[in-house]
């Protein structure tokens, strides 16, 4: 018979997971499920389950327990010790490939777990020795898996209270190199976009999705999960932020959530999702840590935030959104690492519903968002002109008379700009008219409220007024040195007008501001 070598066991430990914080996502997996299975034999009721997490950083010690249903003595060599030979089912079970638990291996000295079933006085300990089984695989030896296997495995019984029914990992003396899973903010940041927790009850749109998922017929799985007894949660919100110096500042605001279902031919729900609608300012900062449209498997996370991003027109589409694709079909199915869904025609079939409705739907909002934003402001910017021209001319201070003419040229060149682009938004106002419920309504109506659009709506003009040469005199800055004689008000003129032409516009005022101080 043909040997499996050790390498297969280095495969699925330290060489299966890029981020050692997978360990939360494959342990919290298992013990749901467990859950489900406990709430299904009336173990437990349906509110009553839960996984908790306690982390010592001065022991550099994890553990994770949960309360459903334990594994039976007679069969805990067998569901514990076996690799890769899982008795779940692919497309029911959120694990069910049987090597999850082997990933604690990478990332500690001594990984145990430990178990009690409900009715036996017996709690079941296997015990491994990773550091030992590290040191195994670098060996210039061969061995088979078995051989290690056998070498760094230990097995256990103690007695226990009958009515006890639980799993716990622990995880002991972890790496050095790992001590992130011992950061309580970086864990619970991880955890609360992957596993399967509920939204924030902060998160006010929470009962839109709910809602949705109910109207479909779709349970979204949620379980409690404690980190050292504090609850984690989905952290979305309906604020979006930036960085502004040492803080953080709103900037934008989620106001409605878009849902979609993706079906197949005959009608079958494929996935379903749900997307944030906002003024789309910019793609999202990442100081948001909601951003990017995620896809869920039995309401865990797979990948990253940009699992999704490949499907986008343009690979910056993806941070512009904040939202979830669940997975329905039971044909999309994890690959080994969870990252994404293994290949099939289903995956293909996904994919293209998806990237259709990115293309056709999420890429057009976003991008017609920026291009009404930049209307609003094309309209901002030549009342600002107006505006601009109107104080210099009451408060007597342009330059000379080739500066009025500037402003003046200026503000008729952003008149015609502005003109134009509230034709479009005229045209926009038109076409939302028939279906006020749209995404791109929405959205307009959004950027609209933020940017004025009552007052961008009234027609600002500017009326050039023929005046003599010695009123367009009196406008002019040098008008009100009375200190200065004629020639010399003639010369600050002329020094006045070359700081405005080589100088930023912002200093040359604040220069400009001393000199009629001094000479008045």
């Amino acid at each position: 018979m043909a040997t499996v070598g050790k390498n297969i066991l280095d495969n699925l430990t330290t060489g299966m997971y890029s981020d050692s914080k997978v360990i939360y996502r494959e342990y919290i997996q298992n013990a749901c499920d467990q859950i489900d299975l406990a709430i299904k034999m009336g173990i437990l009721a349906a509110d009553e389950g839960y996984v908790d997490i306690f982390t010592d950083s001065k022991k550099r010690y994890i553990s994770i327990k949960d309360n459903a249903t334990g594994v039976k003595a007679k069969d805990f060599i067998e569901d514990v010790g076996d690799i890769a030979n899982s008795k779940k089912e692919i497309g029911k079970n959120k694990g069910f490939r049987g090597i999850g638990r082997l990933c604690g291996l990478a990332y500690c000295k001594i990984l145990k777990f430990t178990t009690s079933y409900l009715g036996e006085n017996t709690k079941s300990i296997m015990t491994c020795d990773a550091q030992k089984m590290r040191a195994m695989l670098v060996e210039n030896k061969k061995y088979t898996l078995d051989e290690i296997w056998d070498e760094i495995i230990t097995y256990s019984t103690e007695s226990e209270a009958e009515g006890e029914h639980y799993f716990e990992v622990e995880m002991f003396d972890i790496n050095k190199e790992n001590t992130d899973l011992l950061n309580e903010t970086k864990v619970r940041e991880y955890l609360s976009f992957v596993v399967p927790v509920p939204y924030k009850n902060t998160f006010i749109l929470r009962n839109q999705i709910y809602n949705h998922a109910k109207l479909i017929g779709y349970k979204i799985d949620e379980y409690c999960v404690r980190v050292n007894g504090s609850q984690i949660f989905k952290e979305y919100t309906t604020k979006i932020k930036e960085q502004s110096g040492a803080s953080l500042k709103n900037y934008d605001e989620i106001t409605r959530l878009e849902f979609k279902d993706f079906r197949d031919s005959s009608g079958s729900l494929i996935a379903w999702m749900w997307v944030g609608l906002s003024r789309f300012e910019k793609q999202i900062p990442s100081v948001n840590h909601m951003r990017g449209l995620r896809v869920r498997s039995a309401n865990i996370q797979l990948g990253d935030d940009d699992a999704l991003q490949p499907l986008f027109k343009e690979s910056r589409g993806n941070y512009y959104f904040v939202g979830e694709v669940f997975a329905v079909s039971r044909n999309l199915i994890p690959n080994s690492q969870r990252d994404y869904f293994n290949e099939n025609e289903t995956r293909v079939l996904f994919e293209d519903l998806l990237r259709e409705y990115f293309f056709d739907v999420l890429h057009k909002i976003y991008y017609e968002a920026n291009r009404v934003k930049n209307d609003y402001k094309r309209q901002e910017e030549y009342l600002g002109k107006v505006a601009e021209y109107q104080k210099k001319e009451k408060e007597h201070s342009f330059v000379n008379e080739e500066e009025r003419q500037k402003l003046q040229f200026d503000i008729d060149k952003a008149k015609k700009i502005a003109e134009e682009a509230r034709k479009r938004l005229d045209k926009l106002d038109t076409s939302d008219t028939s279906d006020t419920t749209s995404p791109l309504s929405e959205v307009r109506k959004s950027i609209g409220q933020k940017y004025g659009a009552d007052k961008l709506t009234k027609k600002a003009e500017i009326t050039t007024v023929v005046i003599d040469d010695d009123d367009k005199k009196k406008s002019f800055i040098t008008s009100g040195m009375s200190k200065l004689s004629r020639s010399e008000r003639k010369l600050v003129g002329k020094i006045l007008s070359i700081i405005t032409d080589i100088a930023p516009k912002d200093v040359a005022e604040e220069i400009i501001d001393k000199i009629k101080e001094e000479m008045r």
